[in-house]
């Protein structure tokens, strides 16, 4: 029997059964259109509960920005957004696909200049449902050649919020190292319209952590950011910035494991919300102890219950988080070499399973999961195969 179905057929006995006789519904892995050598995969689920996957393919010295939809369990022929011999490509720094619909907006990067950190946030939509797009533009407006990236894009009402990593306060030119700036790097985000036109921006901390994910989602009360922060003494903890009554909070700790690191871990935290239910995941080395943790919010981020460690002791991070219900999500990680994933309640983890062997190479990029109804998604970058893999389980 497939390895892949036997595990996942675990996964959907641990957390999609409700008696011991009941039937396990059949998983399978799903071969995606993406060439040999693909990597960086995103996943995005519209509120229709269309599933989408992106990913990038190199053809020489040209990169091809391409997607695919989820139909009754098989991916589309893949369909090409924009390509470009200058983007900066990164294993960690992945394009995004965002849709509400029928109206798409996506993003990547492109360099700015000969600095090796010097590039731009490009903008691209389609309202045809991506079989055509319009020519892209920068996202920011400060014509730094700076770097610019770890963006995080949500539909949001009839425009889209997008939040990213920004270095117009870094002297990046010709800088080859992250922790050779000079300036500070800060968090600002946008509301811009369904064209990619710019309604609003703001800046919501001006001294971040360098090249850590972003990650935001939407409450009643309204959008929400978490990312790795960084005092003046170099503790880079989770931060949570929330936007309430038409203004921006104060940047407040997620919870203060007080991780302090000289450099960037290049690993971002991942947040969900229904409604004001949200819940973290995210990577922390307190104490030089590797953990992968999770809290849960019942008032839209203002405060947070103590955090629940996750992993097994062997933890990378790289994580992913979709929610089951308002007292339970299921997360996964890097744990070595393999992706693992749990189901986890306010009251703890209730089972964890290996999904699939991967690498911890940086060309094993960072794992994918989202959620369509009662189907959990998983994507990845077979580092062996050097191809993206995809699989479902029924919960």
């Amino acid at each position: 029997m497939n390895k892949i179905f036997i595990v996942f057929l675990l996964i959907t006995t641990a957390i999609g059964c409700k008696t011991n006789t009941e039937k396990a519904t059949a998983v399978t892995p799903v071969e995606t259109p993406a060439a040999d050598g693909s990597a960086e995969p995103f996943l995005f689920t519209d509120q229709n509960g269309t599933t989408y996957l992106s990913w990038i393919e190199k053809h020489g010295e040209k990169s091809e920005f391409r997607f695919s939809r989820l139909m009754d369990g098989k991916w589309s022929a893949s369909m090409l957004i924009d390509s470009g011999s200058t983007w900066f490509v990164n294993w960690a720094d992945y394009p995004m696909i965002a849709t509400n619909g029928n109206q798409f907006v996506a993003h990547y990067l492109d360099k700015s200049g000969d600095g090796t950190y010097a590039y731009d946030v490009k903008l691209t939509s389609s309202s045809d449902g991506g079989s055509s797009w319009s020519k892209a533009t920068v996202l920011h407006d400060d014509g730094k050649r700076a770097e610019h990236g770890f963006v995080s894009i949500l539909p949001y009402d009839q425009n889209f919020f997008v939040a990213w990593l920004d270095g117009r306060n870094t002297a990046m030119e010709g800088m080859e190292h992250h922790e050779g700036h000079h300036g500070q790097m800060s968090l600002r985000a946008a509301v811009i319209d369904k064209e990619g036109k710019k309604l609003n921006e703001w800046e919501l901390d001006n001294r971040t952590c360098d090249c850590c994910q972003t990650s935001a989602a939407l409450t009643d009360n309204g959008p929400i950011v978490v990312y790795r922060d960084r005092s003046d003494d170099e503790i880079r903890d989770m931060s949570i910035v929330r936007f309430v009554n038409g203004a921006w909070t104060t940047p407040k700790p997620v919870y203060e494991d007080k991780w302090k690191i000289a450099g960037c871990p290049v690993n971002g935290p991942r947040v969900v919300a229904n409604g004001n239910k949200v819940a973290v995941a995210w990577f922390s080395v307190p104490d030089n102890t590797s953990q992968v943790n999770v809290t849960f919010s019942d008032d839209g981020g203002k405060t947070f219950e103590k955090p629940i460690r996750v992993d097994e002791g062997k933890a990378v991070g790289r994580v992913d988080i979709v929610m089951l219900d308002d007292r339970s999500v299921y997360v996964i990680w890097m744990e070595g070499s393999t992706i693992k994933g749990a189901h986890v309640t306010k009251s703890g983890k209730q089972s964890s399973m290996t999904i699939a062997s991967s690498s911890e190479a940086r060309s094993g990029g960072f794992p994918q999961l989202t959620r369509s109804g009662n189907q959990l998604i998983f994507a990845w970058t077979d580092d062996s195969e050097k191809t993206i893999k995809t699989a479902i389980v029924s919960l």
